[in-house]
């Protein structure tokens, strides 16, 4: 009976305790709690707020009578936007660029982390790596005015083609070559900072592995082959996946910074279409049933290629 007692009041003593650090870890997650107030407060005034806004997709939008008195019209800015000769273009032209940019953005970080990873200098090494992260930091609109400034009639480009007897090229006011352009730009901005990624892959191969192969007379391309590439093999598949998501962003930032009407045939992309049809051409309802559709077809890539993810490289958010 005493033993019973006894074993009664351990459990009790033991709940207590259990509660009292339930109330201290609550109590010193508070400052963590506090430091997510202004981004909560953030996500709901700029993001959640302004959902009402979609409704402008189903409504003949007048600002003179505000949103909620607007003539409600349902799907009819949906079917006048499948009419358009210029909603197949622009999603052509967006899913182009984007694919290219997303095909750029793996394969080449890939190869420069691949190249600078077989430099034993490594003052050299973190040096480069400095260096060509370094544009990822500057905005669009300095770098489109160093593009413009480069490829321009008179610029160095032209200049050097002239040397060697090529005649000058108008480059951004060529359709064929405006894509080519853009997807270059693109990579050039971001392969550095991307490479990171794999150079932190890189760095987690355990280097018994090359030493044993080396022992075994393995070249040194052989090691890249059955060593190195299969290693980081599944970040490559993770960020593959991943960057399914944003199939339908072009890059609004830079197209707008770089396009002019003489390449809106082949550089015109959904973002700067809906900008010039909202705010330049005030068709407020059809600008908005452009954008729900991509942010619509833009949430079942993300849910498909994080699904990808979860199923091929075992990554998970939740």
């Amino acid at each position: 009976m005493e033993n019973r007692v006894e074993t009664i009041k351990s459990h009790r003593g033991l709940r207590i305790n259990l509660r009292t650090k339930t109330k201290k870890n609550r109590s010193d997650y508070k400052h963590y709690f506090l430091m997510l107030l202004p981004g909560i407060i953030w996500l709901t005034f700029f993001n959640l707020l302004p959902m009402y806004g979609i409704l402008m997709a189903f409504k003949d939008f007048n600002p003179g009578v505000g949103l909620w008195k607007s003539e409600w019209i349902g799907l009819e800015n949906f079917k006048y936007m499948f009419e358009l000769d210029d909603s197949k273009q622009i999603f052509r032209n967006t899913i182009v660029i984007a694919l290219l940019k997303m095909i750029g953005n793996l394969i080449v970080p890939l190869i420069f982390a691949l190249m600078l990873n077989e430099v034993k200098n490594r003052f050299f090494t973190r040096s480069v790596q400095t260096i060509v992260y370094l544009p990822h930091f500057l905005s669009w609109v300095i770098i489109a005015g160093i593009m413009l400034d480069l490829f321009s009639i008179s610029g160095p480009v032209n200049q050097l083609m002239a040397a060697i007897g090529v005649e000058p090229i108008m480059f951004f006011a060529d359709a064929g070559i405006f894509p080519a352009l853009v997807v270059g730009s693109d990579i050039w901005k971001e392969f550095g900072f991307a490479a990171i990624i794999y150079f932190a892959a890189l760095t987690s191969i355990n280097p018994e592995l090359y030493e044993a192969a080396a022992i075994d007379g393995a070249s040194q391309f052989r090691r890249l082959i059955s060593i190195t590439l299969p290693s980081i093999l599944p970040v490559a598949i993770l960020l593959g996946t991943l960057s399914m998501g944003n199939i339908l962003n072009a890059g609004f930032d830079q197209v707008f910074n770089l396009y002019n009407p003489l390449v809106y045939s082949t550089g015109d992309i959904i973002d700067t279409w809906v900008y010039r049809a909202g705010l330049i051409d005030m068709q407020y309802g059809l600008a908005t049933a452009v954008g729900l559709l991509k942010s619509v077809v833009g949430f079942i890539l993300i849910a498909f290629s994080y699904g990808l993810a979860y199923r091929f490289a075992n990554y998970r958010i939740f």
